[in-house]
């Protein structure tokens, strides 16, 4: 039993599901970029998690970086202005780039994320989100590899946090009423 199993309404994804998932994605992009160096980019916080083990199951030369950014507006919204907090360190020239996501919801963040990477002259530029809201993007995405498609319910677990808790769960879940004001 988790520490968190009291505020947990239900597990959407179970951890062996993000397991199965994460070895079949890793399995399309070793084939899909045989033969070349691939740069992950995680956007953090969240998507730590998804990468570690979405790189594990990639057999293929990897350099990994990592961005933090801020979206501005309401807590529940991304008014799709973003700040950068941490930029990357290598430089995306004539790279290979993978993005590398927990959860794309509006879209509105990452088309703004992307349109900043692709400014840099990468050799190619493709997202890979273990999670998509259903429904709800307010921008055209062209997401190269999706895990899983939910409904749009806040969702936590497996790197995806509320009030900074609940990331190291092994398995996606939901809230109870009662865990929002704990």
């Amino acid at each position: 039993m988790d520490a968190y199993a009291d505020d947990i309404e239900k597990v959407l994804i179970t951890a062996e599901e993000i397991q199965a998932k994460l070895a079949e994605m890793g399995e399309q992009i070793t084939r899909d970029y045989e033969g070349r160096k691939l740069l992950l980019v995680g956007v953090l916080k969240g998507a730590f998690v998804v990468m570690a083990d979405l790189s594990r199951s990639i057999r293929l030369p990897l350099e990994f970086d990592f961005m933090a950014i801020s979206s501005y507006g309401a807590a529940t919204k991304t008014s799709g202005v973003v700040r950068i907090l941490k930029d990357l360190e290598h430089d995306l020239k004539d790279r290979d780039v993978l993005v590398v996501e927990d959860i794309v919801d509006s879209g509105l963040t990452l088309k703004y994320l992307l349109k900043n990477l692709a400014g840099r002259k990468p050799a190619s530029l493709e997202v890979a989100a273990l999670l998509r809201k259903v429904g709800i993007q307010q921008v055209e995405l062209d997401l190269r590899y999706v895990g899983f498609d939910i409904p749009n319910e806040f969702v936590v677990g497996y790197g995806l946090d509320f009030a900074e808790r609940y990331r190291n769960l092994p398995y996606i879940g939901t809230l109870k009423p009662a865990a929002y004001g704990s």
